[in-house]
């Protein structure tokens, strides 16, 4: 019986070891085929810069290279057209960062540390924005833009992007906001500090991790969006980079696969340096909302 009863233990610790090296190495092989698959799409542009048109008609895919390699002809046709479509979106990018998160950083920390007349009904009224899908929304912001005569300007771009999607914005600093502690603000009022005091040397420091990664989505949907820029501007002048991927055939007539899909790491490089750079920040601004007093 005493042998027996030594072997059942040793015998049950060994079959949970190895269903949890089981599950353990079922789940890798799905995360890493999962991340194969994502990668693939990058693998082919990546592999596609090089190569001339012919070479991408007989060799198209990404390991099957062929010399001579057109990389730095194909690069630098990209860059030379692209060059002015990426300083508009540069431009636009940050004044539109600029005005989205001065105005959600204020209407968060009213809505969460003041009380007014009607805020619940204008809370309420400006989350059922976020059921409204963007679509819907085009062609009145087109009328509004066009009758104000902003089309081919900067401005028919910098006002809608940041107008859109402050209600989500909103809420995430509302909710930032009403999880910190009462006591904190409290001790500022009494060490003499006025209203814009509290909100600029206490409030927006504390928020800074969600503010780079509502700034990250913001300028993310700036950086990708084709539809709007497309309608409201007419030239290469005010036009952005999604716009330049877009009538890139059209600029050289043949389709130069090399050069456009150099054109297409030329336009991801930004983004992805930026969230590399503020990676941080962005994952402890997803989770800011859940801190409490």
């Amino acid at each position: 019986m005493t042998a027996t009863a030594s072997v059942l233990p040793t015998t049950r610790w060994s079959v949970d070891r190895v269903r949890r090296t089981l599950s353990n190495v079922t789940a890798y092989l799905v995360l890493t085929s999962v991340v194969i698959l994502t990668l693939i799409p990058f693998l082919l542009m990546l592999g596609t810069t090089p190569k001339s048109p012919n070479q991408f008609i007989h060799h198209f895919w990404p390991w099957d290279i062929v010399l001579p390699l057109n990389l730095q002809q194909n690069f630098s046709s990209a860059w030379n057209y692209m060059l002015p479509y990426l300083r508009n979106t540069i431009f636009v990018g940050a004044a539109t960062l600029v005005g989205s998160l001065a105005t959600v950083s204020l209407c968060g920390y009213a809505f969460a540390r003041y009380d007014f007349p009607a805020k619940r009904f204008i809370f309420s009224t400006l989350m059922f924005l976020m059921l409204v899908p963007g679509i819907l929304q085009l062609i009145p912001a087109f009328m509004w833009i066009n009758q104000l005569g902003l089309q081919n300007t900067y401005w028919a771009l910098i006002l809608p992007y940041t107008a859109a999607g402050q209600a989500f914005s909103v809420y995430m600093m509302r909710t930032f906001f009403e999880s910190q502690p009462q006591a904190l603000f409290d001790a500022a009022k009494v060490d003499g500090a006025n209203d814009f005091q509290i909100f600029y040397r206490i409030a927006l420091p504390l928020a800074k991790g969600i503010l780079v990664t509502l700034g990250i989505l913001r300028l993310q949907e700036v950086w990708n969006d084709l539809i709007w820029p497309l309608i409201v501007t007419k030239d290469a002048a005010h036009r952005t980079i999604t716009v330049a991927l877009y009538s890139f055939t059209g600029a050289y007539g043949q389709v130069q696969y090399g050069a456009m899909f150099a054109g297409y790491t030329i336009a991801i490089l930004p983004m992805l340096l930026l969230f590399l750079i503020a990676m941080r920040q962005f994952v402890s601004g997803l989770t800011a909302g859940a801190m409490k007093a």
